[in-house]
């Protein structure tokens, strides 16, 4: 969801990437809840922090706790900043009701757009 909304709102003034720790595979819910912004993220893949280790980050950005504590220590020269959020498969685990479920990516969906409006204006 991150890398889509940066994509979306600072695509002129930030080359996103997205990766995890591990990849994990697209979550059903995320590409629910960002199509109901308009926001088609179905081609969207998951992918492991491995495959960008060539890459010179100006900033790496970590959304949760666990991507804190292992970003690998590869990206050294990289300004690392952490904003948490709650995770929303960890948060949804509990509840039965898919409307429930929905409710706590919408959530994360929503505070991660807030977030991104944030980052560095866009030129124009």
């Amino acid at each position: 969801m991150a890398e889509a909304w940066t994509r979306h709102l600072k695509d002129d003034v930030i080359e996103s990437y997205s990766a995890g720790i591990k990849a994990s595979g697209l979550n059903e819910n995320a590409v629910k809840v960002m199509a109901e912004k308009n926001i088609d993220i179905a081609k969207q893949r998951s992918k492991d922090i491995d495959e960008f280790f060539k890459i010179d980050f100006d900033y790496i950005i970590t959304l949760c706790d666990h991507a804190h504590e292992t970003c690998p220590t590869v990206f050294a020269e990289s300004r690392i900043i952490h904003k948490g959020f709650d995770d929303p498969p960890e948060m949804a685990k509990n509840f039965t009701n898919n409307e429930e479920k929905l409710n706590c990516y919408r959530k994360v969906r929503d505070e991660i757009y807030e977030y991104i409006k944030t980052l560095p204006p866009s030129k124009t």
